[in-house]
Parts: C-alpha cells; structure tokens; sequence
C-alpha cells in the first residue's frame, strides 16, 4: 500500500502511541504530537514528536505545516475541535478521528448515565449499528461528541473524515483501565468477586492495537463515514473476572452472582456492569475497510495485567497509580470497598 504523510494529535495517549507505532511500521512519515512532545520507547527514530497544545489553533496549524496526508485525531471534542480542523481541510488529505459509544442512545431515548431512570437502564440493539440513534448535541461527553461528529461529517465534501466509536478500551497506558477492578483484587488476595446482573454484563471491549489497524486501514481508504471499534468477541464480565484469575495465577477468586442490580454503589458493580449487552455490530468496518482484528481480548491480556500490575508494584496506592480512575469512579462507587463486600457477605445477602 502507498503511504505518505501523518500527523498523531494525543500521540502519548493510550490510542495515539499504538496508532503511531502502526503508521510508523507501514512505512508512514509520522508526525507525533502531544502536549508534552513525548514519546514512546517502541516507536522508531523516524517518528518525529512535537509539543502541541490541542486547543492552540496556532500550533494545531504549525503541526500541520505545509500538509500531511492524513491526520489522527485522538483527543478532538466538541464542535471547537472540528471546526479547527476543518479551518485546515485544505491542508490536510483525509482525518480519522476517535469518538465513543457514549453517542448512542437506544429508542426510548435512554443513553450512557441514564442507568438510573425509572424506566430503566438503556436497551441498545444486539448487536448495535451504527445507524442507531445518538443523544442529541449539548455538554455532556457523549452530546459533545455528537457535536464533533456532526460538524465534521457535515463538511465531508471538504474534509473526508472516519470517526470510531470506540468501546471499552483496554490495553496498556490506559488512564482508566477497567481490567484494575480483577487485578488488584487477584493481587490482594481477595476471595470472592461480586458481580451483578448475574455476571451477564457484556460492554464491548475493544483493545488499542485493533483500533490501530482501524486507523491504518481509514488512512488508505478515505470516506466521510462513521464506524463503530470492537475486539472480535464482547466476553461477559464473569468471562473476564475469570480470565484476569487465570493470568496472575494464585487465588481463584469464587464468583458471587447477584440476579439484578448492585445492592449497593459499592457491592457487585464493575466498570463493566450493564443491565443490557452493549456489543457492537462490526460488519460495517468489515465491509468498508476490510477490517479484520489483529488480536483478541483473551490474547491481548496478559500484557495488560503484566502492565497494571507493575503499575501498582512501583505505586500501591491505586489512587495514585491510576488518578483519572479514581476521579471516574470514586467517592460515588468505591471500586474496592472490601468492608462494605464483607459486610454484605455476612450478612448472607448473596443471591448465588
């Protein structure tokens, strides 16, 4: 395949530093761009990393220069973001630019943070494409994404631009990583792992070397177009429970499997636990861009546990380690609140 010219902005965040390293393999010019102009130990000399502050429509202009092919967008948010890029289209040769499943809503208007309504969670499609019905523009992270992606698809004429719905995404460098909820239970001995929903929940992971290969591929076919990313399988929270086990090896950690809701914010609810499968149907991305994922959840693992876990050798204290989970989850749901679980365990409340 011909390759020409990228420019990575978020290049040091977890999408970027994968999206990079796979443009920089094929052959691509990459330009990487980040707030701190850092970079990443796997990516080879020729990457060339830039100090860029996103919202610097200056600086954003300056990375693009004179043009580059196609550019990679991982931190764009809000119609600000898009019509900055679009203020270069005519420098610029396509975009892919990342935006969340958080857009959608399903027919009776519930969304993401609606878990809690009186007519219940959302019930979304199984699997979900992307023709489905989104939340309606605002100032929420997924209204603000509608927003991104409805400027940008607007102008497609000018700026051809791919936006990925991405899933749970999983992998090393991740600010909020989901697999910390097994990991450092596995690691503190815990016995037990309490899940709702009857450990049923399915929110569609997907790992950022499988993102990658979907920007790789957009960057060689151009189009205005919106594409949801997806691992191959969405295994059920029990699977993965079971699966982080088997990886750290030790404690096996017995399943405790409530039917229904967490009795409690901090008993039985994972950053995995929906009333409702979210799995996303892949066949457009299959179909348009040829898209075949590069590795799988089970696979992928075992570097992500490998990760998360000298994370937390070198700093215990998973406050600290982790700052962006913390701030995602807590004080509203402590993810490892081992008294409330052992309270409710004695109290006998367990369903089976």
């Amino acid at each position: 395949m011909t390759t020409g010219s990228a420019c990575v902005i978020g290049a040091t965040g977890q999408i970027g530093r994968a999206a990079v390293r796979a443009l920089a393999a094929e052959g691509w010019r990459v330009r990487a761009a980040s707030r701190g102009g850092g970079r990443d130990e796997s990516w080879p000399a020729s990457v060339v990393s830039v100090a860029v502050d996103r919202d610097d429509d200056a600086a954003v202009a300056a990375l693009i220069g004179d043009g580059c092919d196609v550019v990679l967008d991982c931190v764009a948010y809000g119609q600000a973001h898009a019509r900055q890029l679009l203020g270069l289209a005519d420098r610029i040769g396509s975009a892919v630019v990342m935006s969340t499943g958080a857009v959608y809503e399903d027919d009776q208007g519930r969304g993401f943070g609606t878990q809690d309504r009186p007519d219940g969670a959302p019930r979304y499609p199984v699997p979900l494409p992307e023709s489905q019905r989104t939340v309606p523009p605002g100032d929420g992270y997924g209204s603000r994404k509608v927003a991104l992606e409805r400027e940008l698809l607007a102008a497609g004429d000018r700026l051809p631009t791919t936006l990925l719905r991405a899933g749970a995404i999983h992998g090393p460098h991740c600010r909020t990583p989901r697999e910390l909820y097994f990991v450092k239970r596995a690691l503190d001995g815990r016995p037990v792992r309490i899940l709702a929903y009857g450990g049923r929940s399915r929110f569609h992971p997907v790992h950022v070397d499988n993102i990658a290969e979907l920007v790789r591929l957009a960057a060689h076919r151009p189009g205005s177009r919106v594409l949801n990313a997806g691992d191959p399988q969405a295994p059920t929270v029990a699977d993965i429970a079971t699966a982080v086990d088997a990886v750290l090896g030790g404690v096996r950690g017995e399943l405790v499997l409530i039917d229904g809701e967490p009795p409690h914010p901090h008993i039985g609810s994972t950053p995995w636990s929906l009333a409702h499968p979210l799995v996303y149907d892949m066949s457009a991305a299959e179909r348009e861009l040829g898209y075949r994922p590069v590795t799988d959840y089970l696979e992928s693992l075992p570097t992500t546990v490998a990760w998360l876990a000298d994370r937390l050798a070198a700093t215990p204290d998973w406050r600290t380690a982790f700052p962006d989970m913390a701030a995602a989850y807590d004080p509203m749901a402590d993810l490892f609140d081992y008294a409330a679980e052992d309270a409710w365990l004695r109290s006998g409340g367990h369903a089976s």
